[in-house]
C-alpha cells in the first residue's frame, strides 16, 4: 500500500504529498486502492471523495490539499474557483524554452481518443471553420491559461545518448540528432485554471510535450524517454492558499522525488 507523506496537518486541514501511481479518485476503471479510500479509511475522514480539494493526475507527485470537515472543504474549492489558490508545477519538457511565456487556450475533451483532451481549436484555424462549428468549438472548449518560466536549459551529452540507446545503429542516432532529442527544460508552470491535463495539453500544443508523457508526447517519443525517465516528470512543488479557519496565507513546498531527480541528473546544465 501506497501512504503519502504529511507535508502539513492539524484538526481541520491536512496536505498530502502524492506519489506517483496513485489514483485519486475512484472509478470502475480504477483497479487498487485510491487516495479517496485511504483518506476514508487510514485519516478517518468520512467526506466525499475523502475530502479532496482538487485533482492529481495518477503519474503526477506533489502537494494535494485535503480538508478534515465539509466546512473547510467548501472553503477551499471557493478558493479554488476564486483563483486565490497558487500552485506551481515543475516539468522537464523536449527541447529549449528560452523565454517567459503563457499559453491562454481553451481545452476540450478529444473527440477522437475521450481519455485525452486537446486545446479547442487546434487543427483548423478557428476562422475558417464554418459559423456552426466555430459556435460550437467555442461552447465546448473551457478556458484554460498557463504560465511557464524556464529554469535550466539542459542538454543530454553524445556519450549518454550512446549508452541508453546502445544497440542503435548510425541512422537511428542521426536521426535522434536530427530531432534535436538532446535538447530539454526545466520549466515552472502555473496554471491559472485547473482544467484536467492543463499543463499537459498546453505543453505538447507549443511543441514542447513533458518527458515520458505517454498521452502527450507520442508513442514514439514515449519509448524513448522511459529507457531514461521511468514517468512522466510533472511535479506539483509549491502550493499557496489562505488557512481556511485563520485566514493565514500558507505556502507549502515538496522537493522533487528521488526517480525525478535522478533523471534530471543525466542532463547537464548549457549556459
Amino acid at each position: 500500500m501506497i501512504i503519502p507523506k504529511i507535508i502539513y496537518s492539524d484538526d481541520r486541514l491536512l496536505v498530502l504529498d502524492k506519489p506517483p501511481g496513485l489514483v485519486v479518485d475512484p472509478a470502475e476503471s480504477v483497479k487498487g486502492e485510491t487516495l479517496a479510500d485511504i483518506l476514508q479509511k487510514d485519516f478517518n475522514i468520512k467526506l466525499f471523495r475523502g475530502g479532496i480539494a482538487h485533482r492529481l493526475d495518477k503519474d503526477t507527485s506533489g502537494l494535494i490539499l485535503i480538508a478534515k470537515t465539509q466546512a473547510v472543504l467548501e472553503n477551499l474549492q471557493s478558493q479554488f474557483k476564486e483563483r486565490i489558490v497558487k500552485k506551481e508545477y515543475l516539468a522537464l519538457v523536449h527541447g529549449h524554452i528560452k523565454d517567459i511565456g503563457i499559453v491562454d487556450a481553451s481545452i476540450i475533451r478529444n473527440p477522437l481518443n475521450r481519455e485525452k483532451f486537446t486545446v479547442a481549436s487546434q487543427g483548423v484555424p478557428l476562422e475558417a471553420r464554418p459559423a456552426c462549428q466555430r459556435l460550437s468549438v467555442a461552447m465546448a472548449g473551457r478556458e484554460a491559461v498557463t504560465e511557464y518560466e524556464p529554469v535550466k536549459l539542459l542538454v543530454m551529452s553524445s556519450e549518454l545518448i550512446e549508452k541508453i540507446f546502445e544497440g542503435f545503429n548510425k541512422i537511428q542516432l542521426r536521426k535522434l540528432r536530427t530531432m534535436n532529442y538532446q535538447l530539454y527544460t526545466l520549466l515552472k508552470c502555473k496554471p491559472k485554471t485547473g482544467r484536467t491535463h492543463q499543463i499537459r495539453v498546453h505543453l505538447k500544443y507549443i511543441n514542447h510535450p513533458i518527458v515520458s508523457d505517454e498521452k502527450y508526447s507520442g508513442r514514439k517519443m514515449n519509448r524513448l524517454d522511459k529507457r531514461w525517465c521511468p514517468r512522466m516528470f510533472l511535479h506539483a512543488a509549491k502550493i499557496g492558499f489562505k488557512h481556511p479557519v485563520s485566514g493565514e496565507w500558507m505556502e507549502l513546498e515538496s522537493e522533487l522525488p528521488e526517480d525525478l531527480e535522478k533523471a534530471l541528473s543525466l542532463l547537464s546544465s548549457q549556459i
